[in-house]
């Protein structure tokens, strides 16, 4: 997986809208009145196919693949006024015979386009995939969908807050500025980019494809989304996996806070990779000697920002903010081929750091243009993921909570801590409009995580498991990998996902799959999210 890929993934962040708050009880849908005209519109099914360019449009064509739009009210608490759009697309299952229903899919985020994953999907299914409607669904404001874009600089407002107070000043503007461009230009929409509408629009998906239950694949925060669904929405749920698994508990702006460790011992098992092929980066001919020459790159960074392409390539500017974000978006894939973009990314800094010309390849610059200038669809990905974020949890609203926890956290972790409990725009955010979902009901899910998953630490998936003790989990040893089914090559747990989602059964205890050596195909779920 291409590090842009990763940079797509893993941006968390936050946005601000001055819309009063309104605080509305978490107990379930806001209203089944007046959306029948929603639950029973028909569907147009058309090309996917927007144009010549459009190459998702082609692959799911290619597939077997329809599109169709459907309407969702902006606010479920007025279902006679304004309305949006949903984007969905459907390979339609072949063996009728045996068809179970429809399989939703959110593949992370939040903000991620779901709209091309049918067909990876189906193949990931094998022999299963002809038995279901696979549905792949652009979440409110995401890709297809009624579009949301504050035109920011950046594809990701995270950052690293920097090696002294000026620093943290400096990004404390920075995500002030970021949320005030938001709120200039979206603050009619920006109250109602929330999970719990997201969910509600998939029971009016679920009505529409006239499906009195669905079943549903969810990886990262669509392991979140799938929580809030089924809380809200008991009873209209069949066969539901959870892959890379999000404690609700601890779902908020913050999530990453906490997982400084998780993180850094990727880091170091990568080091001992690059290590063994000191011959192909000369990054170092040991773990150590890898991990310093990262720690002389960022010290290079701070002292001036590096400077990448400007040859055959734009210019680059990495600086001390963003040069742990570039490390920390290569940690979520231990696949071989994604540790070696991740040393050559490595690689091409430091040489930026040493002073050499440093010209990125076409992925680095790819990410480089979507991280810090917004290119390629990334103003729009990080606006909608701060909408999301900020308007499910809110967050501490002082700029000196985040001060203190960067310099707690600084001296035991200091590269990745003041990364992960840097401030964001939601600290700019007015409160959501409904308290956060508290995840109940047991239910019969099947979850899936590796033990070294450094974006949804294992330990989210036990919570979650003890929290409904009628779930089975999935348990991938010695993997530092967000995202297992499908994509990673764990034979162990690919067929137990596949016998649950053909028969319905659950295994009749946990499962517990060796660490494989990873095949790290480039198609399926965006690691990270």
């Amino acid at each position: 997986m291409s590090l842009r890929a990763c940079a797509l993934a893993l941006a968390a962040t936050a946005v601000l809208t001055t819309l009063p708050a309104v605080a509305v009880a978490a107990t379930g849908p806001i209203s089944a009145t007046g959306l029948d005209r929603y639950e029973h519109q028909p569907l147009l099914w058309k090309s996917c196919v927007l144009g010549p360019g459009d190459d998702t449009g082609k692959e799911l064509e290619k597939a077997g693949a329809r599109c169709a739009d459907v309407t969702v009210p902006l606010d479920y608490t007025d279902p006679g006024g304004r309305t949006i759009t949903v984007a969905i697309s459907r390979i339609a299952a072949a063996d009728t015979a045996h068809r179970v229903g429809s399989l939703l899919l959110n593949t992370g985020g939040p903000g991620g386009t779901d709209l091309g994953d049918p067909p990876w999907v189906h193949d990931a299914l094998r022999d299963v995939g002809d038995r279901y409607d696979i549905v792949g669904m652009d979440p409110r404001f995401v890709g297809r969908s009624t579009p949301l874009d504050c035109g920011w600089p950046t594809g990701s407002p995270f950052r690293f807050a920097g090696h002294d107070r000026a620093g943290f000043d400096r990004m404390t503007a920075l995500q002030r500025d970021l949320a005030d461009r938001c709120r200039a230009t979206n603050a009619d929409v920006l109250p109602y980019i929330t999970t719990r509408n997201t969910a509600r629009d998939m029971d009016v998906v679920r009505a529409a494809l006239g499906e009195r239950r669905v079943s549903y694949l969810g990886y990262s925060y669509g392991t979140y989304l799938g929580e809030v669904y089924a809380t809200m929405f008991p009873g209209r749920t069949d066969r539901m996996v959870l892959d890379g698994v999000i404690d609700p508990a601890r779902y908020s702006p913050r999530l990453l806070v906490g997982t400084e460790a998780i993180n850094e011992k990727a880091l170091r098992h990568w080091a001992a990779w690059a290590a063994q092929h000191d011959a192909d980066y000369g990054l170092g001919t040991t773990r150590d000697a890898v991990l310093a020459t990262i720690d002389r790159i960022q010290h290079a960074a701070t002292e001036r920002p590096l400077t990448i392409g400007g040859g055959s390539t734009p210019s680059y500017r990495l600086d001390e903010h963003t040069v742990p974000f570039m490390v920390f978006s290569g940690l979520s894939d231990d696949t071989e081929p994604a540790r070696r973009s991740f040393a050559s990314v490595i690689r091409t800094m430091w040489q930026a750091a040493q002073g050499r010309p440093a010209e990125p390849d076409a992925d680095l610059a790819a990410a480089l243009d979507f991280v810090l200038k917004g290119g390629d669809g990334g103003s729009a990905y990080g606006s909608v993921q701060t909408a999301i974020l900020c308007g499910d949890v809110a967050a501490p609203r002082d700029p000196e909570v985040y001060w203190r926890g960067i310099q707690r956290s600084r001296e035991r972790h200091p590269l990745m801590g003041p990364f992960t409990n840097d401030i964001t725009p939601c600290a700019f955010w007015d409160r959501p409009r409904e308290r956060p979902t508290a995840v109940r009901h047991d239910l019969p899910a099947l979850m899936v995580n590796a033990t070294g998953d450094p974006r949804t630490p294992y330990a989210g998936a036990t919570a979650m498991h003890r929290a409904w003790p009628s779930s089975r989990l999935v348990t991938v040893n010695g993997a530092d990998q967000h995202g297992i089914f499908g994509s990673y090559g764990n034979v162990c747990a690919d067929d137990t996902v596949n016998a649950y989602l053909r028969t319905g059964k659950l295994p009749t205890a946990d499962v517990a799959c060796a660490g494989s050596v990873p095949t790290g195909g480039t198609r399926g779920p965006r690691a990270g999210r």
